[in-house]
């Protein structure tokens, strides 16, 4: 599976992970501070799911994007930047209306891709100094 995810962008699974831990992180947090927490933890938990839908989408638009030429370039990350942020707010407009979930947690949930973003190059010098101490074992 990690290997597949890989094939489609090499920094892919470091990023699932981030958004997976910071997702965890922010239920333990939120968990004390807020008074409804089946609201905030369905909330959060969706906005989670939409930062790993919005991970896919982008490694898959980057792959699009780098086998064209500039002009054509352009067009499609402006496209599939457009197409992402409307899912994002068409997903917290149904959380508004329905009120499912708290749109807030569901907004920090997604915020979990901006902070695995972040931290994608600590994942990765972790990552390569645990492979190093198992070749040397």
């Amino acid at each position: 599976m990690i290997k597949k995810i890989r094939s489609i962008n090499n920094a892919l699974p470091g990023l699932l992970v981030g958004i997976i831990l910071f997702g965890a992180a922010s239920q333990l947090v939120g968990v004390f501070l807020v008074t409804d927490k089946a609201n905030y933890s369905i909330g959060l938990w969706i906005g989670v799911l939409t930062a790993i839908f919005m991970a896919f989408h982008m490694a898959l638009s980057l792959n699009s994007v780098v086998e064209r030429d500039v002009k054509g370039a352009q067009a499609t990350a402006t496209r599939q930047n457009i197409i992402r942020y409307l899912i994002v707010v068409l997903i917290l407009g149904i959380l508004m209306i329905t009120r499912i979930g708290n749109p807030i947690a569901a907004f920090v949930g997604v915020m979990g891709l901006k902070v695995s973003a972040y931290l994608q190059p600590l994942f990765e010098k972790l990552s390569h100094k645990r492979k190093l101490n198992k070749e040397i074992e």
